[in-house]
């Protein structure tokens, strides 16, 4: 009961939320926000549709990973390779499309590695993260747009890259973290 009383007491109270813009890839609005001190603010809400992500680890502990411009940062970074979910799309379906499609290589299974939310008091855009073990080559990524180079890079050397800054997003950083967790308790 104590827990719930404190739960209670730091709830925020939403008094209304207004669209100020909604696409397919994002709707942002303003939500009228109450504190449980009793202070009231506008605080902008970005929500945005599932996305899938895949760290394909080849046997010899290799990530394949995309070079990629990221504009909004103007940009160079390595990334995994992922998209948004289509409505009625299995993730993992998503997944295995977005790495064809990104990559030209084709993941022989995947399975969940985690979920997450990368700005939780913004956004909500939850992101999949899959762990496939093996990749076929099938050709020439469809996608032309999405990546300048696609490479295998081991697995310790892409934590070396995000302490350069050369991977910048949550989604790739936290995988290869919870990759190397894994490999040093022998789970991988």
């Amino acid at each position: 009961m104590a827990g719930e009383q404190a739960t209670e007491l730091t709830l925020w109270t939403i008094h209304g939320e207004r669209v100020v813009d909604d696409t397919r890839r994002a709707r942002l609005s303003i939500a009228e926000v109450e504190l449980p001190d009793g202070v009231r603010f506008e605080q902008y809400v970005i929500r945005a549709p599932r996305a899938a992500m895949v760290a394909v680890l080849d046997e010899q502990g290799r990530l394949l990973l995309m070079r990629r411009h990221r504009f909004v940062l103007d940009r160079w970074v390595w990334e995994l390779p992922g998209g948004y979910v289509d409505d009625d799309e299995d993730p993992a379906d998503c997944a295995v499309r977005e790495v064809e499609e990104e990559t030209g290589w084709r993941p022989k299974s995947v399975e969940p590695l985690l979920s997450f939310q990368p700005w939780v008091g913004t956004a909500d855009a939850e992101n999949l993260l899959f762990l496939a073990r093996q990749a076929d080559h099938i050709g020439t990524p469809v996608d032309v747009n999405e990546a300048e180079r696609v490479d295998w890079i081991p697995l310790d050397k892409s934590r070396e890259m995000i302490a350069r800054g050369e991977i910048a997003g949550a989604g790739t950083i936290i995988a290869v973290l919870e990759l190397i967790a894994r490999q040093a308790r022998g789970e991988l």
